[in-house]
């Protein structure tokens, strides 16, 4: 046996650099072309958790003509156990302000939008003032792009980019169909690029340290760092920039506490990974395995064996069933008969074997679900009962 793996941490995001006016002028000095190749060669893939290529997004919405077009950074932070975003807006905020920038003039946009989370009103003032001082040193170099913040009202469907954009224009925020998607026909209807706070952030770096150096970091299909958000039974609780790829074991030996039973990649839409597959699950859209690879938001819950996985899940499904807009009858009915059907188990009024169909039922809401809300929840659901069942019965 070698020498424990250890994880390499990077600190790009938060470094505190504050040159964002060179960088700007960089930026600006190169055709949009040059910025698009740069974030395509970098391979940056989307940090939410979605993973689709930014330099892609971006090359398709600047190939759109259209009047008006819109960037929007997308800041309702609302996956339970994530909480890396809003430190990035506290502390550097202009680096997501300069990549908003950078995106407007690569697709030819004058305007764009930050949708902060309700929850993060005591971020505000600080943020708009920023802006004004940003806003400002642009008029003065001449260029033109506005900036405004919108304040969503604590609904985590809001995070759905389509919703997102319904919240925008005063409706109800529930996801719309697909096609068409956002880069054709986003927010008013107009092509819009979608970027959640950690994406923009990393643009940031690429455009100053160059595609390379993001590139070189992480592994094939996973490149560059992320910021993970470490909670539950850890020594070591907080925001973490690792590369991706890692094992889970990895990550259980760098943060665990020495009894760590579970971990849950991803918040509660995503998946819950046993001891008996930490070695065998990479985090990312790729690792260092060949095994299982598994994208995360930022979302890095370690439980020990205190935790009974079906107060776990029980909270997940509560979650669900609370925060499911309602629109799709396989979400709205389907997260209830879910905490309805496990409760049912553990009070001995349903067999052990129902917990398979309740797994069916997860696999029909995968499917048919209209957004990721309803998607999702089989994640969850299926990776704590298949792993411990036991827990839902007795």
């Amino acid at each position: 046996m070698g020498a424990p793996y250890q994880l390499n941490r990077a600190d790009f995001i938060f470094k505190n650099e504050n040159d964002w006016e060179s960088i700007l002028t960089k930026i600006l000095s190169q055709t949009p072309q040059d910025l698009i190749n740069e974030l395509i060669s970098s391979e940056l893939k989307g940090r939410g958790g979605a993973g689709f290529p930014t330099g892609l997004k971006w090359k398709v919405a600047a190939e759109v003509t259209s009047p008006k077009k819109y960037v929007i950074c997308n800041a309702d932070e609302g996956e339970p156990g994530t909480f890396k975003d809003r430190e990035i807006l506290e502390r550097v905020p202009y680096k997501v302000l300069t990549a908003m920038v950078a995106c407007g003039y690569v697709i030819g946009a004058k305007e764009g939008i930050i949708y902060l989370r309700g929850e993060y009103r005591f971020l505000l003032d600080e943020l708009v003032k920023v802006i004004e001082e940003f806003e400002y040193y642009l008029r003065e170099i001449g260029q033109e792009f506005k900036i405004k913040v919108f304040m969503g009202s604590g609904a985590y469907i809001c995070g759905e980019e389509t919703a997102l954009f319904e919240s925008l224009e005063g409706k109800r925020g529930e996801p719309r169909n697909k096609p068409p998607y956002p880069t054709t026909s986003g927010y008013m209807g107009m092509p819009t690029v979608i970027n959640n706070v950690e994406t923009l952030a990393h643009t940031y770096t690429i455009f100053k340290y160059g595609a390379k150096k993001f590139y070189d970091l992480g592994v094939q299909y996973s490149r560059g760092t992320k910021l993970f958000s470490v909670s539950g039974d850890t020594p070591k609780p907080g925001i973490y920039e690792l590369e991706l790829g890692m094992s889970v074991q990895d990550f259980v030996h760098e943060f665990g506490d020495g009894d760590t039973k579970a971990v849950q990649v991803g918040g509660a839409s995503g998946s819950l990974v046993p001891r008996k597959k930490f070695m065998d699950t990479a985090i990312g859209f790729s690792g260092r395995l060949t095994g299982i690879s598994l994208p995360t938001g930022g979302s890095m819950m370690l439980f020990n064996s205190s935790r009974s996985m079906f107060n776990v899940l029980d909270n997940y499904l509560e979650f669900f069933r609370e925060e499911s807009c309602g629109q799709c009858t396989p979400c709205r009915v389907g997260c209830q008969q879910l905490l309805i059907g496990i409760k049912a188990v553990k009070r001995g009024e349903k067999p052990a074997s129902y917990l398979d169909k309740l797994i069916r039922l997860t696999e029909t809401m995968q499917i048919t679900a209209k957004c990721g809300l309803g998607q999702s929840v089989a994640n969850s659901f299926s990776s704590i009962v298949e792993n411990f069942r036991e827990e839902m019965i007795y």
